[in-house]
C-alpha cells in the first residue's frame, strides 16, 4: 500500500511538474481550444486536447455547416468552444457550433474589408430578394444586387411570378461580395452583381458611348427591352429608345428571341444603355415639310389620357390633343367620349420638330356622349347636323304645342247644369227618331 502511495503520489508529483512545466491551463467555459480528432461519427467528435484532456463535441453542437466541420475523420486537427468544464463522464464538453461562428464572422469582417468575394447558400425569398446563409450567419441579397443572369425579368411586373423565379434559387450558393456589415444590428447585405462586375469589368470597358452592337433580346418588360450581346453582356433599351413614335408596350413591337441593332448611349458601373431608335433617320426632321401649322389633317387616336389624346398623324408622327382642344362641354368626361381606334379631323396648332412635338384642336368638337360625327367623311357629318335638326324641329312642335292650351272650363251654376242635362237627353230622342225614320 505505501508502495502504491508513492508511486501514485509520484505520478500526482509528475503531473503537476508536467502542468508548472507547460504553463498548461484548464480550459473555462468560452474559451476556444484546438484539438486532434480521434474518433469521428455523426453523433459525435472527440479531440485530444494536448495529449491530457479529452473533449468531446455532440448533438446540437456539432457544426457541419462550415466546410472545415464537415467529413473530419481521425488526426485532423480542429478548433472547438468549451461549453462545459466537465460532464458527466468528466470530459470538456465542446462545441464547433460556437467556434465556427466566430470563424465566419472573422470571416466575413475580412471579406468586407478586402472586397472578397464568399459562397452563400439561397434558404428562401421573399418580393424583396432572397434570404441566404454564411455558415449559421443569415443575411440578405437584394433583387437589385442580383447578377444579370438570376435578375427576374417578368413581363408585367407579375409580382407572383418574380416571386416565383426567386424562389426557384433556394437551394443554390452564390458567389457574392459583403455590402453592409453591421453585427450590432446582426445585419448583413450581400451583392452578387459586384462579383459580376468585377469580373465583366475588362470586356465592360470595351463599350465606349457610340459602340454599336447586335444581339438578342433576352427579356421584354413594360419599360423596355433587355438584349444579350458581346461576351455574356447584357444591357437595356429603354422605351423611349426603342422607336422615334410613341410605344404604350414594347410587347406590341419585339419578343424575346428577336435580333436587334442598338447603339451604346451610355455606361454606368456595370450597366450599359442601348438605344435602337438613333440608328433609324428621326421622321421629325421632315415633319415641317410635311405639316404646317394651320393645317386639317384626319388623325386616329392612339390613347386616352385624363389631360388628352394621343393621335397617330401617320405611323411615325404622333401629336397630342389637350383636353381643353376638344370642345368639351362642362361635366363630359373625355374618357367616355373618346376610345383609342376612333378617327377624326384634328387642326395642327403647334409643330417643333427639335422637340418631338405636335399640338392638335379637334376641328368638330364633341357636344353629346356620340362620336359619329367626328370620325371623319362627309356622309356622317351630314347625317348628325339632319339628326340635330330634327331634334330641333321636334323640340319646336313641343314649345309650341305647350303654347296651345285648350281654354278653361266655365263653371256652371247648378241651373245650368240641370238645363244642360235636359237638353242632352231631348237631343238623344230627336236622334232616336231619325233613325227610325231612316228605316
Amino acid at each position: 500500500m505505501e508502495e502504491d502511495k508513492k508511486v501514485l503520489g509520484g505520478e500526482s508529483q509528475d503531473f503537476q511538474k508536467l502542468l508548472d512545466k507547460d504553463n498548461l491551463k484548464i480550459p473555462q467555459a468560452g474559451d476556444t481550444v484546438k484539438g486532434t480528432v480521434v474518433s469521428a461519427s455523426r453523433a459525435e467528435v472527440r479531440l485530444d486536447i494536448d495529449g491530457i484532456l479529452v473533449g468531446v463535441v455532440r448533438g446540437p453542437e456539432l457544426y457541419e455547416e462550415a466546410e472545415e466541420y464537415a467529413n473530419l475523420k481521425p488526426g485532423d486537427e480542429i478548433e472547438a468552444t468549451v461549453i462545459e468544464e466537465e460532464n458527466e463522464e468528466g470530459e470538456l464538453e465542446l462545441s464547433f457550433r460556437h467556434a465556427g461562428q466566430e470563424k465566419a464572422w472573422e470571416t466575413l469582417r475580412k471579406a468586407s474589408q478586402d472586397k472578397e468575394t464568399v459562397k452563400v447558400k439561397i434558404i428562401d425569398a421573399n418580393k424583396g430578394g432572397l434570404l441566404v446563409r454564411y455558415c449559421q450567419i443569415q443575411g440578405f441579397l437584394p433583387v437589385s444586387q442580383l447578377a444579370p443572369e438570376n435578375y427576374p425579368r417578368v413581363s408585367g411586373g407579375d409580382k407572383s411570378k418574380i416571386l416565383d423565379k426567386l424562389k426557384s434559387f433556394v437551394g443554390q450558393e452564390f458567389e457574392v461580395t459583403v455590402m453592409t456589415l453591421d453585427e450590432k444590428e446582426d445585419k448583413i447585405i450581400f451583392s452578387e452583381k459586384d462579383v459580376w462586375s468585377e469580373k465583366q469589368k475588362d470586356t465592360i470597358a470595351k463599350y465606349k458611348v457610340g459602340t454599336i452592337v447586335e444581339g438578342t433580346i433576352t427579356a421584354v418588360t413594360d419599360f423596355g427591352v433587355f438584349i444579350g450581346f458581346g461576351e455574356n453582356m447584357e444591357g437595356l433599351i429603354h422605351i423611349s429608345e426603342l422607336a422615334w413614335q410613341r410605344i404604350d408596350s414594347p410587347a406590341d413591337l419585339f419578343k424575346v428571341g428577336d435580333k436587334i441593332k442598338a447603339e451604346v448611349i451610355s455606361v454606368a458601373g456595370s450597366k450599359i444603355f442601348l438605344s435602337a431608335r438613333r440608328l433609324k433617320k428621326d421622321p421629325w426632321e421632315e415633319a415641317s415639310a410635311k405639316y404646317k401649322v394651320g393645317q386639317v389633317v384626319p388623325g386616329t387616336i392612339l390613347k386616352v389620357n385624363p389631360f388628352g389624346l394621343f393621335v397617330k398623324l401617320d405611323e411615325e408622327i404622333h401629336g397630342l390633343a389637350h383636353a381643353s382642344q376638344l370642345g368639351l362641354a362642362v361635366n363630359q368626361k373625355i374618357s367616355e367620349l373618346f376610345k383609342a381606334g376612333d378617327k377624326a379631323d384634328f387642326e395642327i396648332m403647334s409643330l417643333e420638330p427639335k422637340e418631338h412635338r405636335l399640338g392638335l384642336k379637334m376641328v368638330h368638337p364633341v357636344r353629346d356622349k356620340s362620336l359619329n360625327g367626328v370620325k371623319g367623311g362627309g356622309g356622317k357629318k351630314e347625317a348628325v347636323k339632319e339628326k340635330d335638326k330634327k331634334g330641333k324641329e321636334a323640340k319646336e312642335g313641343e314649345a309650341a304645342g305647350s303654347k296651345a292650351k285648350p281654354a278653361k272650363e266655365k263653371k256652371l251654376k247648378p241651373e245650368d247644369k240641370a238645363a244642360g242635362a235636359k237638353g242632352g237627353k231631348k237631343e238623344t230622342k230627336t236622334k232616336e227618331k231619325i233613325k227610325k225614320s231612316d228605316k
